[in-house]
């Protein structure tokens, strides 16, 4: 990995840096699942990430781009002037994640309870 792919570290030389390093970046609630979706179908405009990271407000799937593209995890790339329309994938970094949200996904499969939806009942 080139030194401009690297991000920076805040805890240079202790044992543990990796890995809080790491976990902050991922930790965060949507940002797995925002990686997670842009993995699994490339490329989306806005509204389509919102539909894809169901229960995400606006302003919050908002954020958490500007935090993934400034961590250069996400890029903006803007498709059309007029209407404008922004589309968001992962960058070379963005993918490398991966490994880890899968891990995540998989851990997660194996140790969680499933949600079961409750059926609406009319009464």
């Amino acid at each position: 990995m080139e030194d401009t792919e690297r991000l920076p570290a805040w805890c240079p030389g202790e044992g543990w840096c990796s890995i809080t390093a790491t976990a902050s970046l991922v930790g965060k609630k949507w940002h797995p699942v925002i990686i997670h979706r842009l993995l699994s179908e490339g490329a989306l405009g806005f509204n389509a990430l919102q539909e894809e990271v169901d229960g995400i407000s606006s302003k919050v799937l908002s954020e958490s781009l500007d935090d993934l593209e400034e961590k250069r995890i996400v890029s903006r790339t803007i498709v059309s002037e007029k209407p404008v329309r922004v589309e968001y994938a992962l960058t070379d970094l963005g993918e490398s994640l991966e490994p880890v949200v899968m891990s995540l996904a998989e851990w997660g499969e194996q140790h969680l309870d499933p949600v079961e939806e409750k059926a609406s009942s009319v009464v």
